[in-house]
């Protein structure tokens, strides 16, 4: 046994909320107290003074891509203030790149570089053919890469990654040309003489990435054994993996060879549902490293790309209300299947009609598992980023978890006061669904945003960005969260959605001792919010040991 002492602690545990010392058994919490007391009861156990440190409960990212997070640390960082900046950066990777072999990169956003003002929208609305969505003007072309790679495949994965950009040569390998039909779901963006401009949306980015050489699962694994460093660092021990089946492989390989240290909650697409109905694997199978979780299905687009499945037309885009990849009876068919092999489902929706719709089938479903004796499936809404104002009330009246990501809010606030108008005011609407009795599970989408959980609660507790636009309150401010309901999103929200609260998101006896250690003046309770931003664990310990400390503690709790 080991004791952690002359700490402050915050426990989470409301019939203990603070204590200065915490007794940890191999992987559980034993007890949490007072130092001195804990010391007289426990003479002849480890000991090991935390200096006055803030200990908190570790955190978990409730949405996150473990396998694309990882790679995307080898691509091109794309996530530039400017178009040219991102293609100087492939410029710059080209000349380590030999002939013929992919470059990939990631995180650009033709709203940053294309600023989203209403009132420079008419020309793209103008542009737009009925039915084809978001028009060319203001988006990037092939013949841009072209310019700076015409030997080598270029792709570059949009922020979103509901958007790609690829050169002549990526387009060359995946048979898109002129005559290519737009896949279901999906859009090839054409010019005004109908060939490829390079700009691919949802579906339609599966046909480049069908032909890129894939790691190897020891590739993949490798990428994620250096990323989970990073997390600990950040302060997480804990996340909710939603890629596909090379994400998994690979975390059952770490986990085989005891490498995975951190807790993963692995979900599976939709498409592998018979699969997983076929073998019975159900809800919670595995251990408390990586366990079975939710089936993942895509109802709509996302917002950058303008392929979010909304009620009313894009602000500027008359035609434009996006992609509805499913109705609520497709949907609810997956549902009853899910239901039936002991699995819930994890929905992505971002537009109005989107949620709407989810809804519809969750409505749907829970009838269905009360008529059929089943227990209520703890279901959930990935992104929840608007909604019409008559469904503001269901998640909570049907427990469904709203699984959201608060630095989408500060991202995308420039965005969705442009494209979605006064419907923002229902947009990353957490203490609404909070107020209303939807349980909070908080993350981050990386690699879509960074995972490093204090700037998600920056934007929670603040809703501005880091030059405190658009005001000292923030963007609609009545949707701020206090420190301990944000805090609460990051810990016992993912938690509950996992079905393992009791025994994560508190330090408590019988627990997981999962927790993070902060400098004595990095109490996020009292510090003031900009404090956040620089942040970071400065020891983390996940199932009792530690398995990050930092230079300013020197190793001495190793």
């Amino acid at each position: 046994m080991k004791l952690l002492y002359n700490a402050f602690i915050h426990t989470q545990d409301p019939s203990h909320p603070t204590g200065s010392a915490i007794l940890i058994d191999r992987e559980r919490i034993v007890a949490v107290g007072e130092a001195n007391v804990l010391l007289s009861q426990y003479p002849n156990v480890e000991k090991q003074n935390m200096e006055g440190r803030v200990i908190l409960p570790g955190l978990t990212d409730a949405h996150l891509h473990l396998q694309q997070y990882a790679l995307s640390l080898q691509k091109v960082d794309c996530e530039t203030d400017t178009k040219e900046e991102c293609l100087r950066r492939v410029a710059e990777r080209l000349k380590s790149t030999r002939p013929g072999e992919w470059i990939l990169g990631h995180g650009w956003n033709q709203n940053v570089w294309n600023p989203p003002l209403p009132f420079a929208l008419s020309g793209a609305a103008a542009e737009m053919k009925r039915g084809e969505g978001p028009g060319v003007r203001g988006w990037s072309s092939a013949s841009e890469l072209d310019a700076i790679a015409p030997n080598n495949p270029v792709y570059l994965t949009a922020k979103s990654l509901h958007a790609s950009w690829a050169n002549t040569a990526a387009l060359k390998l995946a048979n898109i040309t002129s005559q290519t039909p737009d896949p279901q779901n999906g859009q090839i963006q054409r010019d005004a003489k109908g060939s490829a401009t390079g700009i691919l949306l949802e579906s339609a980015m599966d046909l480049v990435t069908a032909v890129i050489p894939e790691p190897t699962i020891a590739e993949i694994a490798e990428a994620m054994e250096k990323a989970q460093a990073i997390l600990w660092k950040m302060g997480l021990t804990g996340i909710h993996d939603f890629d596909r089946r090379d994400s998994f492989l690979a975390l059952q390989q770490l986990r085989a060879q005891g490498k995975l240290r951190l807790r993963v909650l692995k979900n599976l697409p939709v498409e592998l549902l018979d699969q997983a109905y076929e073998l019975g694997l159900s809800a919670g199978f595995g251990d408390d490293w990586l366990r079975i979780g939710f089936i993942k299905a895509f109802m709509d687009g996302a917002l950058g790309p303008h392929t979010a499945a909304m009620f009313q037309p894009y602000v500027g885009e008359e035609t434009n209300r996006g992609i509805l990849n499913m109705d609520r009876e497709e949907l609810f068919e997956h549902g009853r299947k899910a239901a039936q092999a002991g699995l819930a489902m994890a929905v992505h929706a971002i537009g109005d009609r989107a949620n709407h719709e989810v809804l519809a089938a969750f409505e749907q479903l829970r009838k269905y598992e009360l008529e059929n004796g089943m227990p209520a499936r703890r279901h959930r809404i990935e992104h929840v980023q608007v909604l019409h104002p008559d469904d503001v009330k269901r998640l909570g009246k049907m427990n469904i978890i709203a699984s959201m990501q608060p630095i989408h809010a500060t991202s995308d606030m420039l965005m969705a006061d442009a494209f979605w108008g006064e419907r923002s005011r229902l947009a990353y609407a957490w203490k609404t669904q909070l107020q209303n009795g939807a349980p909070l599970a908080f993350g981050s989408d990386a690699p879509v945003e960074s995972p490093n959980p204090f700037w998600g609660l920056y934007a929670a507790v603040t809703r501005r960005r880091l030059d405190d636009s658009p005001s000292a309150e923030g963007w609609y401010p009545e949707q701020r969260l206090t420190m301990a309901e944000a805090w609460a999103g990051f810990t016992l929200g993912p938690a509950y959605a996992a079905n393992m609260e009791t025994r994560l998101g508190r330090l408590a006896p019988n627990y997981l001792a999962d927790l993070i250690v902060l400098e004595a003046s990095q109490d996020p309770f009292t510090c003031a919010p900009e404090d956040l931003l620089a942040m970071q664990s400065s020891a983390t310990m996940v199932g009792g040991e530690w398995v990050y400390t930092s230079a300013t503690i020197g190793g001495g709790l190793s």
